[in-house]
């Protein structure tokens, strides 16, 4: 009994020295655990390029570090260490704002106090009051200037709690990319170091709707746009035409149905806004299940909504063909299908071109309106520029694209009009005895006279809009 009782004394006196031993080392020997004080948010850099996309390098810029205190700290001391080859500025400056996040989604602003050491590689700041643990340190330096070497970039540094703690920056979720400056910004740069142009911007509308540097840096993204406007117009008009032709012939059928459904389609497409048209279609459609690619729906509406006044721009023109041509088609023995397509639809073309034209400009204009559905077109690829820049000059540049298409069609338009008035006014010489002329690879038949009609022949007059 007592060899038992000494046994387990010795185990007490062993786990009691093992205990204390454990307890020394682990409050002398290891080191105190520091709870993370500060978590890096982000650290960017504001786009300075022409198209305010990108982050050039050897241009101003603004850089913006956040940082959230962690929970029971507060942030004493910060320091950011930035890139070598970053330089100053005559005007650069810092900011720093404590966003108090109680309401994270209505946070406050609070100006603290501090005060700061500035260099091109490190920015040291030391707050009177620290940043209270949960809030934000918004830290914002006005015109620096990243490397002109491009690559990724990235922000480093140390901070400090109120226990005197120093720890090392955590990582920032993603890197500054620097890239360099592309011939546009150059040209944008030679602008704007010009004295005429500081003279001219300096009268306010100039500067808005006008701003030479701007004009020269809207010109390559415009034209993209300028593009795609331009194949959503080409693309959509052929398409119209075989439909319009046909609801021409619908709305000169014999069949009464026919004649009311091709009026019903024209006179609701033509009387209603194309605008509505856009949205009806972009929205009501994928709502029945329907999806379709932007621009393949864009084309469609567009398709439509010309077609309807192609129908009745050619069925205005087939009616104005004198009903002599198809009296003399059908004394040569031609059926109603062989007149209308080859006598009767080419001497159509030919007069309605001025007006299909003038349509096809207003198809090229109507194309804007595709921007509100967020089709990338020219007028969406202006309203972006305007939105990022705030100056109205992409505006009159896409204005200027605009105008690359409409005038000479315009010109056109004007020249062959005066080229079919002269010739249909011009009459035959005395000598002259034609009874057919050429129109295009067709032949056009001249009305036959009673001397000119085989009087074995009886030729029945019918109406030509009753195929």
């Amino acid at each position: 009994m007592d060899d038992s009782r000494l046994h387990w004394q010795k185990r007490v006196r062993l786990a009691i020295i093992l205990f204390v031993c454990l307890l020394f080392i682990t409050v002398f020997l290891v080191p105190p655990h520091v709870a993370d004080a500060l978590t890096t948010e982000r650290a960017t850099a504001q786009p300075n390029d022409s198209s305010l996309k990108k982050v050039v390098g050897g241009q101003s810029t603004r850089i913006t570090w956040v940082g959230t205190v962690g929970d029971d700290e507060q942030l004493a001391s910060l320091t950011l260490n930035f890139p070598d080859g970053c330089s100053l500025t005559s005007t650069t400056y810092v900011k720093v704002t404590e966003m108090v996040m109680t309401n994270p989604s209505a946070p406050q602003r609070n100006q603290p106090t501090y005060t700061q050491d500035l260099s091109a590689t490190q920015l040291t700041l030391n707050f009177s009051t620290p940043i209270a643990s949960g809030n934000q340190a918004y830290v914002e330096i006005y015109d620096f200037v990243l490397p002109d070497k491009p690559g990724d970039y990235a922000i480093t540094g140390t901070y400090t709690d109120t226990e005197g703690n120093t720890q090392a920056l955590p990582a920032q979720p993603n890197p500054i990319t620097v890239v360099t400056l592309s011939t546009t910004d150059k040209i944008v740069n030679y602008f704007n170091e010009q004295g005429w142009v500081a003279k001219w911007n300096s009268v306010r509308f100039l500067d808005i709707f006008f701003n030479p540097a701007w004009i020269i840096a809207s010109i390559p993204v415009l034209f993209i746009g300028w593009l795609h406007s331009l194949l959503l117009v080409l693309i959509g008009f052929p398409c119209a035409i075989p439909v319009g032709l046909g609801i021409s012939f619908l709305r000169m059928s014999r069949l009464r149905i026919l004649r009311i459904v091709s009026s019903l389609y024209v006179n609701v497409i033509r009387g209603t806004p194309l605008f509505l048209q856009i949205y009806i279609a972009f929205f009501g459609l994928p709502l029945m299940g329907i999806k379709l690619d932007d621009y393949v729906l864009g084309v469609i509406v567009l398709a439509i909504n010309s077609s309807a006044y192609l129908a009745e721009i050619f069925r205005a023109g087939i009616q104005s063909i004198n009903k002599g041509q198809f009296e003399a088609a059908r004394s040569l023995g031609m059926n109603g299908v062989s007149t209308m397509f080859f006598v009767i639809i080419p001497q159509t073309v030919r007069r309605v071109i001025p007006t299909m034209t003038s349509e096809f400009i207003l198809l090229f204009k109507d194309t804007a309106l595709l921007a509100s559905v967020g089709v990338m077109e020219q007028m969406l690829y202006a309203k972006s520029l305007v939105a990022t820049t705030g100056n109205m000059t992409p505006y009159i540049v896409a204005a200027c694209f605009y105008l690359i298409v409409t005038l000479p069609l315009t010109r056109i338009i004007s020249v062959f009009e005066k080229k079919l008035a002269n010739a249909d006014t011009r009459q035959p010489g005395s000598g002259d005895k034609p009874k057919t002329k050429r129109v295009g690879l067709f032949t056009t038949l001249a009305p036959l006279s009673a001397t000119d009609s085989d009087p074995n022949i009886a030729v029945s007059p019918e109406k030509h809009d009753s195929m």
